[in-house]
C-alpha cells in the first residue's frame, strides 16, 4: 500500500480507502466485516461512511452502514489501526431521499450538526471520529450530476463562519480530529478556508467529490486549490458505479449490479458515456490491462489526489481494486486516456 498525508496533518492515509455505502443494502453485515478484515490486511486504513448510508437513502435502513463498521470496531480491536470517516447530512432540497433525516432538519447549525455527529458515534461505537465531513453544502449549487450552476438569490442558509465554530469546538471537544467537505465548488472550498485563516478556526484537510474517467470536473477548478492549499481529493465513484469495468457495454444487464437496481445513477449509461466507456476499455485490453485497474490507476496517479475511494460488494471486486496500486500506467497509456478525454469531455458528471 501506498500513502499520503491527510491536508496539512501528519496523519499517513493510504491511496486506496474503502467505501462502505452498499453495507446494510447490498451488503450484509457478515460481508462488510469481511471486507474490512481483507482491506485492513492490505495496509487500507481509511474507511469512509455516512450517516446516509447505504445508498439509496431510506428511513428502514439509514444507519445500518455505520452500524456494522460500529461492530466491526468492537469486535476486531483495531480502531487505532483505521482512520474513520463520516459525513453530516445536508439540507434536502436537491437530494429528497435524504429528508427522512433528523425529520429533516439537516441545515449545518449547531443543533443539527451535534445531534447527527452523536448518534454517528453511537452506531460507530467510538468516542470520535478521525475526519467528519460535510456530505453536500448547506446552499444550492452544482452537485450530484450536475455542470452547470444557477444561482438562487436571498436563499436561507447557515453561514459558513457559524458552521464552522460549530466544527471547531467538536474538535475541541475531542470528538473530531480532522474536518473536511464534499460535493464543494472552488468557491465553497475557499472560504472555508478564509474564514478559518481569519477567525482562528479549524481548517479543512480533505474534499470528497466524485473524480473518474467519466467525470474529470474536479480538475476544472478544485484541483488547484487542492494542490496549492494542501486540501487533497478523496475521490468518490472512481469507477462510475462500476460502469468503467465495462460490464454494462452492448446492452449488458449483470444481475443484482447497481445501475440495474437503481435507475437515479443513469447518467453512467447514456449514449455519450457509453462512447467513452468502450473507448477505455479497448485501451486497456490493448495493453493487456484490466480495464477496473486502468481506470483506478489513473485516479491513484493524479497529484491533487490524497486517496481513492473503492467500492465493492464481493471480496473478488475489493481485491482486484486494491490491487490497482500496484499499477503504474505507461506514458503511452497516459497519453491515450487524454485522447479519449478530449474526444467525450465529462460524460457523466
Amino acid at each position: 500500500m501506498q500513502y499520503r498525508k491527510l491536508g496539512q496533518t501528519n496523519i499517513d492515509v493510504s491511496v486506496i480507502a474503502l467505501g462502505t455505502m452498499t453495507w446494510g443494502e447490498q451488503n450484509s453485515e457478515a460481508e462488510a466485516h469481511a471486507q474490512l478484515d481483507y482491506a485492513v490486511d492490505r495496509g487500507v486504513n481509511l474507511i469512509d461512511a455516512a450517516e446516509m448510508y447505504p445508498v439509496p437513502p431510506k428511513p428502514e435502513t439509514q444507519g445500518l452502514t455505520e452500524r456494522y463498521i460500529g461492530t466491526w470496531l468492537s469486535q476486531s480491536g483495531k480502531r487505532d489501526k483505521v482512520l474513520v470517516a463520516t459525513k453530516v447530512a445536508g439540507p434536502s432540497r436537491k437530494l429528497a431521499q435524504a429528508a427522512h433525516i433528523r425529520g429533516g432538519k439537516t441545515k449545518f447549525d449547531r443543533a443539527n450538526i451535534e445531534a447527527a455527529l452523536n448518534d454517528s458515534l453511537q452506531r460507530l461505537q467510538t468516542d470520535y471520529v478521525d475526519l467528519y465531513q460535510l456530505h453536500w453544502p448547506d446552499r444550492t449549487t452544482n452537485h450530484f450530476g450536475e455542470l452547470g450552476y444557477s444561482h438562487v438569490e436571498d436563499e436561507d442558509t447557515v453561514p459558513i463562519a457559524e458552521t464552522l465554530q460549530v466544527l471547531s469546538d467538536l474538535v475541541k471537544a475531542g470528538k473530531i480530529r480532522h474536518i473536511g467537505l464534499s460535493n464543494e465548488t472552488p468557491w465553497g472550498v475557499s472560504q472555508f478556508l478564509n474564514i478559518a485563516k481569519d477567525q482562528g478556526l479549524e481548517r479543512v484537510v480533505s474534499i470528497q467529490n466524485p473524480y473518474n474517467l467519466l467525470n474529470r470536473s474536479f480538475e476544472i477548478g478544485n484541483a488547484e486549490i487542492a494542490i496549492r492549499e494542501q486540501v487533497g481529493l478523496l475521490a468518490y465513484s472512481p469507477l462510475a458505479f462500476g460502469a468503467l469495468t465495462g460490464k454494462y457495454l452492448n446492452g449488458a444487464k449483470p444481475a443484482g449490479a447497481r445501475l440495474m437496481l437503481w435507475e437515479r445513477f443513469a447518467r453512467y449509461k447514456a449514449p455519450a458515456a457509453e462512447q467513452a466507456i468502450s473507448q477505455y476499455v479497448a485501451l486497456a485490453h490493448q495493453h493487456g490491462l484490466d480495464p477496473a485497474q486502468l481506470a483506478l490507476a489513473y485516479v491513484n496517479s493524479r497529484r491533487f489526489v490524497t486517496s481513492n475511494i473503492i467500492g465493492a460488494t464481493n471480496l473478488d471486486q475489493l481485491k482486484t481494486n486494491i490491487d490497482s496500486i500496484d499499477l503504474t500506467l505507461s506514458a503511452e497509456v497516459l497519453q491515450a486516456v487524454e485522447h479519449i478525454h478530449l474526444q467525450h469531455p465529462n460524460p457523466s458528471p
